[in-house]
């Protein structure tokens, strides 16, 4: 069975939330998912699955430290994660406060590991864009992108 895991950094608590969420969809869409802090998880353990979701907040523009150690760690084994699918989405304080310059800067990290990445044509094309805490909208709008990340990860690996 294909497996995925949802990384996350939160220090408010929205960016986990949204992660949870987005988990909880993998699973529902009947992927097995593993949802963990930045801080549990090893660049190595990214061999062990078949997608990875990674999630930040926005800080001035641009992923968190912590989930940057992590793409730069996986260095050491450039080229393993070639053909996994890949995601991201993020929170921040502000609309237009770096959103989407975050999530692809997550993105264009895991395009050149090899990643396959999905846009989308509705919503937040790019990932999953939360200004502080998850609302309605942002709710819906992780668990379209659990759901397409779990098909996609199903279709590749099957």
């Amino acid at each position: 069975m294909a497996k995925a895991i949802v990384i996350y950094y939160s220090r408010s608590g929205n960016t986990q939330k949204m992660a949870e969420i987005i988990a909880k969809a993998m699973k529902e869409a009947d992927l097995s998912v593993d949802c963990k802090s930045v801080s549990d998880v090893k660049a190595e353990d990214l061999l062990n699955y078949d997608a990875i979701v990674i999630g930040s907040p926005t800080y001035y523009g641009h992923m968190a430290g912590p989930i940057k150690q992590l793409i730069d760690d996986s260095v050491g084994f450039h080229g393993k994660l070639d053909g996994k699918v890949g995601a991201a989405f993020t929170s921040s304080a502000n609309i237009a406060g770096g959103n989407e310059t975050t999530i692809m800067g997550i993105t264009e990290a895991m395009l050149i590991a090899g990643c396959v990445v999905q846009g989308d044509p509705q919503g937040d094309h790019y990932g999953p864009v939360s200004i502080g805490k998850p609302d309605d909208r942002v709710k819906r709008q992780c668990i379209r992108r659990g759901r397409r990340i779990a098909e996609l990860t199903k279709r590749l690996t099957s």
